[in-house]
Formats: C-alpha cells, sequence, structure tokens
C-alpha cells in the first residue's frame, strides 16, 4: 500500500505540503498544467472586498526551474511557480502562486462554484469541497456565525484555494492510498492578522487541531496555519512515528521563513503492507500511565479525565478495584504517545492525590479508518469509516450530526441513524 508520511517537526502549511509532495519526483508540467484548468471567476464577476490571507508572504531568494508563463486573456487563472532553494541548509522545493490584483473576500459558495467549474476529477472535487465544508464549520465556530456565511478572509485568497486544490490533485497523481502523519509542532508567541493581534495557533488553525496530536517547540513564530491543519485533518487518519515498509521516495517542501528549526516539511511514500492478516492493521506504540487512588473525592475523577483528554490523552478510563485491607479504589489509567508522557504525567501528579505513577509502553493494533464526509438525504453527514485489508468493515455517522439531524426531522435517534448509515452501505 502507497502510504504517504508526514514529518511535521517543523509545522505545516499550504504551500509547504505541495512543494514536499513535488519535491517526491511528480511530474511538475501535468501539476501546472491541471492548475492552470481551474478559473476563478466561474459565471461571474469579482467579488467586493479586500481581504489578505495571512499565511503566506512568499520570498524570491532562490532561481526559478520552473515558472508557468500565462497568454494575455487568462487573468481569471491561477499562476504558479515552482523552485528549488533550501532552509537551514537543507534543499527543498518552494511553491509559490501569484495571486491576482485583487483579493476579494470569497464565502463558501463562492468557492464550492470554483471546485464545480473546474475540469478536475470526481474525487479531486469531492475531497476539496469536502475540505472548505470543514474550513467553513471552523471559521464558523470562531466568528459565531453559519458556515453559509463566512467570509475567507484569512484562508480564501488564491494561493489558499491553490493550496488546498492542488493538495488533492498531488495525492492523487501521486497515487497515496492512506496518509500517517507525525504529531504537530505549532509554534508559539502570536500572529497578525484581519483581526489583529491573536495568539498562535490561529483560531481557525486551533479548531480543526481538535484530536491531533500537538506540541511547541522552537522559536515563537507560527508554525501550524489554518490550511495545514485542514489538510492534515481531512488527509491523516494515524498520527505516530514512521510506518514500517520500504521507503520509495522522500521529499521536502520549504516555508516562508527561516529559524532555529529549518521551515520545511517532510514526505515521505512508503510501501506499507496491504494484504489480510498481522500486516493488514494499522500499528503505531503508545504509553499507558496509571495510578491506583483510594483517598480522592470521587466527584474530581470527571474533571481530571476531561483535562487529560484536553492535553492530548489518547484515551482515559477508570476501573473500579480492591486494594490492600479490602480498602475501593479506583485505577486511573491514560494512553498517550510517548511524546506526551511528561505532560500528562504532571496532570495526574498535581490533579489527583496520587504519589506516584507506573508506565508501561503498549503496541497498538487499528483498523484503516477515516473521517468521510457524505451528501445524504438529510444533508451532509461525517462518517467514520474503518477498513481491514481494504475492506470496509463499517460506517458510523458522527453522533453529533446524527443528533442535528435527529432534532431536526423530529425522527428517533436510533432509526435516524440505521437510515443514515442505510444510504452510506446500501
Amino acid at each position: 500500500m502507497k502510504t504517504l508520511y508526514l514529518d511535521c517537526f517543523a509545522g505545516i502549511a499550504g504551500d509547504m505540503f505541495l512543494g514536499a509532495l513535488l519535491d517526491l519526483g511528480l511530474d511538475r508540467k501535468t501539476f501546472l498544467e491541471t492548475m492552470e484548468s481551474i478559473v476563478l471567476f466561474p459565471g461571474h464577476g469579482h467579488s467586493s472586498g479586500h481581504g489578505h490571507g495571512v499565511e503566506h508572504s512568499h520570498d524570491h531568494d532562490h532561481d526559478h526551474d520552473h515558472h508557468h508563463h500565462h497568454a494575455p486573456g487568462e487573468k481569471d487563472r491561477l499562476k504558479i511557480s515552482i523552485s528549488k532553494g533550501s532552509r537551514g541548509g537543507i534543499a527543498g522545493t518552494k511553491v509559490s502562486v501569484h495571486n491576482l490584483e485583487d483579493h476579494p473576500h470569497r464565502g463558501l459558495s463562492d468557492v464550492l462554484a470554483i471546485i464545480e467549474a473546474s475540469p478536475l476529477s470526481p474525487r479531486v472535487k469531492e475531497r476539496s469541497a469536502a475540505a472548505f465544508r470543514l474550513l467553513a464549520e471552523a471559521e464558523a465556530k470562531v466568528h459565531g456565525t453559519t458556515p453559509e456565511e463566512v467570509h475567507f478572509h484569512e484562508v480564501g485568497a488564491i494561493d489558499s484555494i491553490a493550496d488546498i486544490i492542488g493538495a488533492f490533485v498531488l495525492v492523487e497523481m501521486a497515487g497515496i492510498e492512506k496518509t500517517v502523519s507525525s504529531p504537530l509542532n505549532v509554534g508559539s508567541g502570536t500572529i497578525k492578522c484581519a483581526h489583529g493581534i491573536l495568539p498562535v495557533p490561529a483560531p481557525a488553525a486551533m479548531e480543526l487541531l481538535e484530536g491531533i496530536p500537538v506540541y511547541a517547540e522552537g522559536a515563537p513564530m507560527e508554525r501550524v496555519t489554518p490550511t495545514g491543519a485542514l489538510l492534515v485533518r481531512c488527509l491523516a487518519g494515524e498520527f505516530g512515528p514512521l510506518p514500517s515498509g520500504k521507503v520509495l521516495a522522500s521529499g521536502k517542501g520549504l516555508g516562508d521563513r527561516d529559524s532555529d528549526i529549518p521551515n520545511m516539511v517532510r514526505a515521505v511514500i512508503v510501501d506499507t503492507p496491504e494484504h489480510c492478516g498481522r500486516d493488514a492493521f494499522r500499528r503505531d506504540r503508545g504509553v499507558v500511565l496509571e495510578t491506583n487512588i483510594d483517598d480522592m473525592n470521587p466527584q474530581y475523577y470527571g474533571p481530571v479525565m476531561q483535562k487529560l483528554f484536553a492535553e492530548g490523552a489518547l484515551d482515559v478510563w477508570a476501573t473500579p478495584m480492591i486494594m490492600k485491607k479490602g480498602r475501593p479504589a479506583v485505577t486511573l489509567s491514560c494512553l498517550c504517545l510517548p511524546e506526551m508522557e511528561e505532560v500528562l504525567a504532571e496532570i495526574l501528579l498535581r490533579e489527583t492525590t496520587t504519589l506516584g505513577l507506573r508506565k508501561y509502553p503498549v503496541d497498538r493494533l487499528k483498523t484503516d479508518h477515516e473521517i468521510v464526509e457524505r451528501e445524504t438525504s438529510w444533508g451532509l453527514v461525517r462518517f467514520k469509516v474503518a477498513r481491514l485489508g481494504g475492506e470496509t468493515l463499517r460506517a458510523n455517522p458522527e453522533f453529533e450530526d446524527v443528533r442535528r439531524l435527529s432534532e431536526e426531522h423530529s425522527i428517533p435517534l436510533p432509526e435516524m441513524r440505521e437510515r443514515l448509515v442505510g444510504e452510506f452501505l446500501p
């Protein structure tokens, strides 16, 4: 199975992702021709507004080895250049999107119209549209509005539209079957955007990072942009170390800034086992932290468990037990990635009455799973799809979507769920 591994040791942005995949050796001419085919104003004039994205401040401190020029009369098409450069003395590929003269605020419907009118493949269209819907949900939550009313002033500039669509074009070109990512180095400090000075990660990026393992390392700067977080959210179904298999190729995509950590993301293509049996499983390693507690108010367990989840725990559970002298107690256990054990251990030691913890490594075997958005007769619904050895085992609709539709249509929860599952797996 052709697996893409994203090594986000310095974070990730949309242009860094494109550069890393092109650096694998993909056909640049084909990519440029595909992206040039996208018309940015299909069937309507330019929108009003002057929103400028903060995600990319493209530099040009390198010699271009590819620069696609456009003939007069094609001003509404994407203009992209691909060049070689280096960060921290390490060579890689840089992608720059040359914006049109105006940068209109675009709503979700505008972006979906661009995608629908393009000659892209059905799969690329579906994934690009789903990504922008997810982005609109994140922006709507940040600004207290609805996805339909969101204007992508931060990530809706032409370069970011190109980054998101271009990412799915390259994934298809590379024949990627699944994606694994390292935990994301999100950076620290503040960033200046249309709403003023805000902490890193930016609000929309933070919404998209929910459930993704993160850490902060290096000099203060924005290392994971909203577009970078979005791509990882949409593509990666697993987080951890480089998966076992045969390395087929590797590439490095460069960001815009120099830093103490080279501003790049590394992409590695690994041929991982796909046949049934042991090697059909996804594998990674984790750490279990646990302690026996017999002297804590039971009301405290809930808040402690919530805090562990908020700080990156993969799972937390409490098991009733009987200790010496017949005293009732609870074993509080926490599963995490190895790089998170000290952060979570400190929470357990500070927030409970325990005096110590024990820890042990665990090997995890998992299904190949991902979140897929599907249009149903009831609207757009997210399904968690589990596969093993290429076989689809189950597709469960996300509970919040089921509950929302159940309330909107006055249909009992179990019946609503069964109807949705029936549409996904007829």
